[in-house]
């Protein structure tokens, strides 16, 4: 599997592709906001000949689905993500328009996934696993092949998600990091929602918030 990422949107989100030889590609937290970067995104997959397969959502705050909208119509495809989110998503357009962001295009979920399951495209596979904290419905995807973790905004590079959202709880984020990031072996890369990536047996040993 192979994984592109891109940075999006004023608040500096990261999208990423995911595929496999057999050209097949899920979009995960499309955040693009500006037509540039919706093209940049099509460009990509243009250029390399994909054929997305769905939208699937870590969770649905703001910055990560600013593009939703676009790729399910541009693509032809759906968006799924936990069931707990739908309340987040519809609230969007109004935090929007609250915080002065222009452009969002509201959407609505197709398909729900829960822990436990798994998502197939192409020859792939991801495990989904619940973590909640940042998000009610937030969840992760572990590709156990390829050794890494699109982890949404729980587990950063020397910092967690925060928490001070609505329906955001700290204690409830760091157990799903304990428990769920951090039962997964140390060479596992980390992608996460924002900054670079890093691993698990890095934060394990210099996150400071998890020491």
């Amino acid at each position: 599997m192979k994984i592109k990422s891109f940075l999006f949107s004023p608040l500096y989100e990261n999208t990423y592709i995911l595929y496999d030889d057999t050209l097949q590609c899920v979009i995960v937290d499309p955040g693009c906001l500006s037509q540039s970067e919706k093209l940049e995104l099509n460009a990509y997959i243009t250029e390399n000949k994909l054929i997305p397969q769905a939208v699937i959502l870590t969770h649905a705050h703001l910055d990560h689905v600013f593009g939703a909208a676009f790729c399910k119509r541009n693509y032809g495809i759906k968006i799924h993500m936990h069931k707990l989110e739908v309340p987040i998503l519809a609230d969007v357009e109004s935090r929007c328009n609250l915080w002065g962001i222009p452009g969002y295009e509201p959407c609505q979920a197709d398909a729900f996934f829960d822990e436990g399951d798994t998502f197939t495209f192409g020859n792939s596979t991801l495990d989904i696993i619940h973590v909640p904290g940042h998000a009610p419905g937030h969840v992760a995807f572990i590709a156990h092949e390829n050794k890494f973790i699109i982890g949404g905004d729980c587990l950063f590079n020397k910092s967690i998600g925060r928490t001070d959202l609505p329906q955001g709880d700290h204690k409830t984020l760091i157990k799903s990091i304990k428990t769920k990031f951090f039962t997964l072996p140390d060479e596992y890369v980390v992608y996460a929602g924002h900054m670079e990536p890093t691993t698990i047996g890095e934060e394990k040993k210099h996150n400071p918030f998890l020491i």
